[in-house]
């Protein structure tokens, strides 16, 4: 089971997610750093343990309104090691391939920006790729037909429900299992509402591959022994 830190970026600095309300998110407040400066936090995580991955969320360049390119070059800089599943408002094909040219960097596209389902065919066949079904409180974010056309989904997902970012709802084992059925093996990551380890154990139990956390590292609800009972079991360090 893969446990995938979660860095969202606005502003230079790391912001605390709540429930997808992106407008109201604030500078993060956390033990395990004493800023919200992205290498700070970043370390910090990095303390509980040997994460292999980390995923960034480029928050302005996914509302269009600028970017946060310096802090993830200060972030390339100080995790050479570690890779980076980078969430920077993708639209089409030719941006994932210019993140694709960084060995580091592998392109998440969010479908709530994806401009159509073209734009996975034109990248068919790229193993590096993840694509992040994004479902707000309204349902799904992204081009309709993507939900209709599995073939379509490369080998790496990410079930993103907004609306449990940051809280303590649970993960959402329905949509989970909904695109479980459909997936045929690829391997499906959760995000959003991780309480603790027994979610953790709920969610490798119907197959999950892996999950994105953030305010459950924090506040310590993930703490080292299950850390590392996941990591003997290859999750942390290895796995796709």
């Amino acid at each position: 089971m893969q446990i995938i830190p979660v860095l969202d970026l606005k502003g230079g600095v790391v912001v605390r997610g709540q429930a997808g309300d992106r407008a109201n998110y604030r500078p993060i407040q956390t033990p395990l750093s004493a800023s919200p400066e992205p290498v700070a936090v970043a370390k910090g995580l990095a303390g509980l343990h040997p994460f292999a991955r980390f995923y960034i969320a480029d928050l302005d360049r996914i509302e269009g309104r600028g970017d946060n390119i310096r802090a993830l070059a200060a972030l390339r800089a100080a995790m050479p090691d570690v890779e980076l599943w980078l969430d920077a408002g993708f639209a089409g094909a030719a941006e994932g391939r210019v993140a694709l040219a960084e060995p580091q960097v592998t392109p998440v596209f969010g479908s709530e920006t994806l401009a159509g389902v073209e734009e996975l065919e034109a990248l068919a066949g790229e193993p590096r790729v993840v694509l992040s079904l994004d479902f707000g409180a309204e349902g799904f974010r992204g081009p309709a037909a993507l939900l209709d056309r599995p073939d379509l989904w490369p080998r790496r997902l990410i079930v993103m429900t907004l609306a449990r970012v940051g809280s303590d709802a649970g993960p959402d084992l329905e949509r989970l299992r909904w695109v479980l059925d459909r997936a045929e093996g690829r391997n499906v990551y959760a995000a959003g509402g991780v309480r603790g380890a027994d979610d953790v154990d709920r969610l490798e139990a119907i197959g999950a591959e892996g999950v994105l956390v953030a305010s459950v590292l924090h506040r310590g609800g993930l703490p080292a022994p299950d850390l590392d009972r996941w990591a003997a079991a290859g999750g942390l360090r290895g796995g796709a």
